[in-house]
């Protein structure tokens, strides 16, 4: 080991005695079995500092305070009491004696509150108090009839300062991880090395973000609120609004006093949720001064393993049972892939019986890549937020409140150091203060930069060389039955993640046709508020028309039907579509966008051998088709996030659902266009989450066209004769298999996120997931389109009733955290009596959930 090696580790060990006087970490266990204790409760009760045990009787305990006494606890068991004589101890072992005699430990609240109780069961472990015998259950019901909500949204005006810490570390470092050669050159990170508060691993800080957000808002006449980024401090990457945008979507905002908690898009039970008592236990534990808050202490632990729950203390104020503070942990078994540990902290002000302010915010997501064995390498994801300086009087005019922010401000707004010293309201710990002179160095150092540089092309499939992007790697190959095998290479410009305008392009070569394929576009942003954009493009490429009703106009995009490896069936049905498109948007309001599109396209088969679109045009058939058309479409994605402001944004995921209404004209006789003609489309998606039952997708997709048109124009109903899961599509159908004028589709599926899997012992263990889904299509078709068409397609329609598909999945397939795996089982409702039909089918897939 080198020197430099020895002198990390030093101060590793050396940065316990100075920065916590107290450390423990270790087992509590069952004394006559040997058997874990779970869920006791171990607390420093001088310090006023506790924790829980996990299911397997593990737990850590810290604190930068000074004391010799550990107390641990639990149901059932004698009390244990313990003189701390070391004071940094990772190898701490208690044992429990069962409880020998009734204590009869009350609690007496000298008529201020509720008279308290607990009963024992003598010579054995307790059993499970019922409800309504629960001393806490009490409690909680006073705090589910006074439920309180945020004091802000119930006053005419208000404002306050918030300041958001992101971080961003490698855990489990050790000194067989230091000595990798990877990191010969850069040892001196590893002086940064420090122990997590929450479970005592080690880790070293690879990303630190701060910002200070000034909030404003009114309720009055109607609710508006502006929030503005003052200042904000970042080092780490060289992408680091998109870095910090990312931690950032990792969490989700939470109110307590709901019944289910998102975290991750996940739907997790609140401990103070009205069916808490299905899920938890909850033991009163004692009372607490708390800012001079008299406040019960309540553990409360998960009734059954695997779960989505948490394991914590509550404190809940005594007078006005409104929640003071609350410690919220998850289990280690739960069925969440890449993370091993949820923890948050939530610290609240009471006004009142009914209102309260949130003061401060504390979560850790304990992350790893491959395996969620503790010893395992990981990665650390914290945000911190404080809420001051608080002003409920003063008000500015209404419009102020409604004015648009400059979106470049609200990325970046760098100030000096000096601004942060007078302006944190915590001060930064000395291991933090480090990280950006550290990060800095790390910046000069070329391997380093190589490595990042492997990382981004492996998240983004583009390869940087000087202003240009190249890629997207990950579609440079593709088949399909006319091109045969296919090459496909593309670039764009790249001068920063917030580029106003955006030159982009591709070239494919199919190596059965013979023949080159291209596209490029050119698009320009001129005004970065309300997002004014122009771009003109064009392409010519084969393509499947009849993969998706709501196309994109994009110039880049191309259907996973036209290069699909693995087919049920011959995949003939191809186009070639040479497009040309001229377009311009804007967004007049948040996350509401107009977008006016002007289109020439010229379409043919791909190869007229197999395939034909013919169609009858004053008496003449056409095998070609050219297609003049304008459309006018509004885009609405409410509550929608985005972590830039230029060209191409980065959307980050939410709940927002995305609407879309489009207006189509064909123009003709415009450029020897051949139709005239009215479409109208409608489209509704949205992910929903659906309590503890997971979380659902729908989309609704609707139509019309009002007069006839030939077979390239109409709307097929989207078929997958792949192996392949693509969302929208039906499974079961062939291309053309149903091709209208008119439709409705709906795509349901529901992911239960092991609901009803992780309620079986066995499979359990194997962490599998469930998937429900329907799918289903009505349209019809007018005689004008079926008298005109010509082509290797007979017309038929789901008009007599609705046509249905079903069926479910088991999803989170794999190893470790790995499991990307997914396994549909399809079933054909109706219209079985067509020939050729696939009634039954499985289709494999590959996603990436947590």
């Amino acid at each position: 080991m080198s020197t430099k090696n020895y002198f990390s580790i030093l101060l590793l060990f050396g940065a316990y005695f100075i920065y916590a006087q107290v450390k423990i970490q270790g087992k509590v266990l069952e004394a006559t079995t040997g058997k874990p204790v779970a869920y006791a409760d171990v607390r420093l009760p001088e310090l006023k500092v506790g924790t829980t045990t996990n299911s397997d009787g593990s737990f850590y305990v810290e604190s930068t305070g000074n004391t010799n006494k550990l107390v641990i606890t639990k149901s059932g068991y004698q009390r244990y009491d313990y003189e701390i004589v070391e004071k940094i101890d990772f190898n701490f072992l208690a044992e429990l004696e069962l409880e020998a005699e009734d204590p009869s430990e009350s609690i007496d609240d000298s008529g201020d509150g509720i008279a308290l109780g607990t009963a024992t069961v003598i010579g054995k472990k307790k059993q499970r108090v019922k409800k309504k015998e629960n001393p806490a259950y009490a409690i909680l019901r006073e705090v589910w009839a006074r439920r309180k909500t945020n004091g802000l949204k119930k006053i005419p005006q208000y404002s306050y300062n918030e300041y958001e810490k992101l971080q961003f570390d490698l855990s489990n470092i050790d000194s067989a991880f230091m000595k990798r050669k990877i990191f010969k050159g850069f040892e001196f990170v590893f002086e940064k090395v420090d122990t997590s508060s929450v479970n005592g691993k080690t880790y070293l800080p690879a990303f630190l973000n701060e910002s200070i957000y000034k909030v404003e808002g009114i309720n009055q006449p109607k609710s508006l609120e502006r929030r503005v980024l003052e200042a904000n401090k970042t080092s780490g990457f060289e992408n680091n609004d998109a870095v910090s945008a990312t931690v950032k979507n990792l969490f989700k905002d939470v109110n307590i006093y709901d019944n289910r908690l998102n975290f991750l898009n996940i739907k997790f039970v609140s401990p103070i949720a009205t069916d808490g008592f299905a899920v938890y236990d909850y033991v009163l534990k004692d009372t607490i001064d708390i800012d001079g808050v008299e406040t019960y202490r309540i553990k409360y632990f998960p009734r059954r393993e695997g779960e989505l729950t948490f394991k914590g203390d509550m404190y809940i104020a005594k007078d006005s049972y409104a929640v003071k503070s609350i410690d919220l942990e998850t289990t280690k078994d739960m069925n969440v892939n890449f993370v091993r540990n949820i923890f948050m902290a939530l610290e609240f002000d009471i006004v009142n019986d009914s209102v309260f302010y949130p003061k401060k915010e504390y979560a850790m997501l304990d992350m790893t890549i491959f395996s969620k064995k503790e010893s395992s390498k990981g990665l650390f994801a914290h945000r911190t937020v404080n809420y001051y300086n608080y002003d409920l009087e003063s008000r500015q005019p209404d419009d102020y409140y409604a004015q648009r922010i400059d979106p470049a401000l609200n990325v970046v707004n760098t100030k000096d150091s000096s601004y942060w010293a007078a302006n944190r309201p915590v001060a930064l710990t000395k291991d933090q203060e480090g990280i950006y002179e550290t990060l800095d160095q790390l910046n000069e150092i070329p391997k380093f930069n190589r490595i990042v540089k492997t990382l981004e092309v492996l998240g983004s499939g583009y390869y940087r060389v000087g202003n240009i992007d190249i890629g997207n790697l990950y579609n440079s190959f593709g088949y399909n039955k006319i091109e045969g095998f296919r090459l496909r290479a593309g670039a764009r410009t790249y001068f920063s993640q917030n580029d106003m305008w955006r030159a982009q392009g591709f070239l494919a070569y199919g190596f059965d046709d013979n023949k080159f394929k291209y596209g490029a576009d050119l698009r320009f942003m001129f005004n970065k508020y309300n997002r004014f954009q122009v771009g003109i493009g064009t392409k010519r490429d084969v393509e499947q028309l009849a993969a998706q009703l709501t196309a994109s106009d994009g110039i880049m995009t191309r259907s996973f039907a036209s290069s699909s490896i693995i087919n049920q069936g011959d995949n003939f049905f191809l186009s070639s579509n040479n497009l040309t498109n001229v377009y311009a948007s804007i967004e007049p309001w948040k996350n509401v966008i107009f977008r006016l599109d002007g289109n020439y396209q010229r379409i043919k088969p791909a190869s007229r051998e197999y395939f034909s679109i013919a169609y009858d045009k004053n008496g003449v058939v056409q095998e070609n088709l050219t297609n003049s058309s304008i459309s006018f479409s509004i885009i609405a994605k409410p509550g929608a996030k985005y972590s830039q402001y230029g060209i191409d944004r980065l959307e980050m995921t939410t709940l927002a659902p995305t609407l879309m209404l489009r207006y189509t004209k064909g123009l003709k006789g415009v450029i020897d266009s051949d139709f005239e003609f009215d479409k109208i489309q409608f489209l509704y998606t949205q992910p929903i989450l659906v309590g503890s039952l997971g979380r659902s997708l729908l989309t609704v997709e609707a139509g019309k066209t009002f007069q006839g048109v030939p077979l390239s124009l109409l709307s097929a109903i989207p078929g997958n004769e792949s192996y392949g899961q693509v969302y929208g599509t039906f499974s079961q159908l062939d291309y053309y298999e149903f091709v209208t004028d008119e439709y409705i589709t709906m795509n349901w599926e529901h992911h239960f996120n092991g609901w009803i899997l992780n309620k079986l012992p066995l499979i359990r263990k194997l962490k599998l997931r469930e998937v429900a889904f329907l799918r289903a299509a009505y349209g019809d078709i007018s005689e004008k389109s079926i008298n005109i068409n010509r082509s290797t397609i007979n017309y038929f329609v789901p008009n007599q009733q609705i046509y249905y598909e079903y069926g479910f999945g088991i999803e989170n397939i794999g190893w470790g955290n790995i499991r990307p795996i997914r396994i549909d089982f399809n079933w054909r409702g109706n219209y079985n009596n067509l020939p050729d039909v696939r009634k039954f089918g499985v289709t494999l897939g590959l996603q990436w959930d947590f």
